[in-house]
């Protein structure tokens, strides 16, 4: 864990959490599909993620918005066309799947203990309201999650500062009394130049972004979450 342990989290009033790769592992859809995909299920899920990313950076850049379904629709067909598969049965059935991805283990303990500290929780993602409530909902988190925003109320992708301000707004609460955390370095760079305290979820051990700002924190998974809010002692 990168600590700085001059950062003071103790005064969160708010945990807000990106969706894909820091609370659901956008990678189980393609892995349920591996025998069906074949040895370049890897590759597919990579490409799949990258272009879903880079799409939204374009579509934002351009002035060419587009909901966050129909982007990862397009993603996964350049994404299947880059590894010469023409399958539509199995494109439909990954794309249902990215409605029921995978928790990552310590998600459910980590939103319980937060919850359990009386600290307000959110999701900012750039996936549709139906995305989110679909995956959610899958995974048993409804009770644990105050509330779901989504970029596409500004029509418009994160890191753009309008996409936090919507948890801003909708928490009521300063930039300074939120917690972001996100597992993808880019958003967590943006919502600290935003005024987010962040933490980065570095789960695939990735270097550091040459961009303006840095997360307050670093850790390689939610599982520290509780300690550095100050609701239970370090193990």
């Amino acid at each position: 864990m990168n600590e700085d342990m001059s950062t003071n989290f103790t005064k969160i009033k708010a945990c807000v959490f990106d969706a894909y790769g820091t609370l659901f592992d956008f990678n189980s859809a393609v892995d349920i599909c591996s025998k069906e995909v074949g040895e370049k299920s890897e590759e597919l899920s990579t490409i799949w993620r990258q272009k879903q990313i880079q799409y939204t950076w374009l579509r934002s850049m351009m002035d060419e918005y587009v909901d966050f379904w129909q982007i990862t629709g397009d993603a996964l067909d350049y994404a299947m066309s880059a590894i010469s598969v023409k399958n539509d049965k199995l494109q439909n059935r990954l794309m249902q799947l990215y409605k029921k991805l995978e928790l990552f283990p310590e998600v459910s303990n980590v939103l319980n203990n937060v919850k359990n500290g009386n600290i307000s929780t959110a999701v900012l993602s750039n996936g549709t309201q139906e995305m989110l409530f679909n995956v959610i909902e899958h995974s048993n988190l409804s009770h644990l999650i105050d509330v779901v925003i989504s970029a596409d109320e500004v029509g418009v992708y994160k890191p753009h500062p309008k996409v936090y301000q919507l948890a801003v707004n909708s928490l009521g609460l300063n930039p300074e009394e939120i917690c972001f955390m996100s597992s993808n370095a880019w958003d967590a760079h943006g919502a600290k130049s935003f005024g987010f305290k962040v933490i980065w979820i570095n789960r695939y051990q990735l270097p550091h972004e040459q961009i303006p700002t840095k997360p307050d924190i670093i850790i390689s998974s939610l599982e520290p979450i509780s300690y550095l809010l100050g609701l239970k002692s370090h193990a």
